[in-house]
């Protein structure tokens, strides 16, 4: 396959739907959208590949909206349609494990126990693709809640108060990891 080296592939992860709009799994989502509102860009459906998408410049951008799970289902029909390889797939996905407001990049790396990485991994057969995680992490409500409970949570009113400066942090290194 001969892949376009100079295109990249932006993947922010989250689940479809108003409901799930602030919960902790939907942080990728929460990244980009900032990310496009002051970088001024737009949204399109683009539903023959199950997802929310922009193509701006030489990078696509999308927030599948196949169920957090199944995440790689649209990364793959994008990567393929695009001939993007995965080294050029940057991934933005919440990460309980570490604090709240952590940014922890990694170019390459297992799953760890992200069921959206994990779909992502098996679909383009491969863990050698880029991911900014996002530190979701408050071990006093994760107690309370549990992983599944947690991860489908809200942010605290704290959280949300510390969201605007972590946004743009966020916003400046995807900026960096696309240059």
């Amino acid at each position: 396959m001969c892949y376009n080296r100079l295109m990249k592939l932006v993947v922010g992860f989250g689940n479809p739907g108003d409901k799930y709009n602030f919960t902790r799994h939907n942080f990728g989502f929460l990244a980009l959208d900032f990310y496009f509102k002051i970088k001024g860009y737009n949204w399109q459906p683009h539903e023959k590949y199950d997802a929310i998408f922009a193509k701006i410049d030489d990078n696509i951008y999308i927030k599948p909206q196949t169920f957090y799970n199944d995440q790689g289902l649209s990364i793959k029909k994008f990567a393929d349609f695009y001939k993007i390889s995965p080294e050029n797939i940057i991934i933005l996905c919440d990460d309980f494990n570490l604090a709240f407001g952590t940014l922890r990049y990694r170019a390459k790396g297992s799953a760890g126990g992200n069921n959206g990485l994990k779909s992502t991994i098996e679909q383009l057969k491969t863990d050698q693709f880029p991911r900014l995680r996002l530190g979701t992490g408050n071990d006093k409500e994760h107690r309370k809640l549990g992983d599944t409970n947690f991860v489908l949570g809200r942010f605290t009113p704290e959280e949300k108060d510390q969201l605007p400066v972590i946004l743009k942090e966020i916003a400046k290194r995807l900026d960096e990891l696309i240059s």
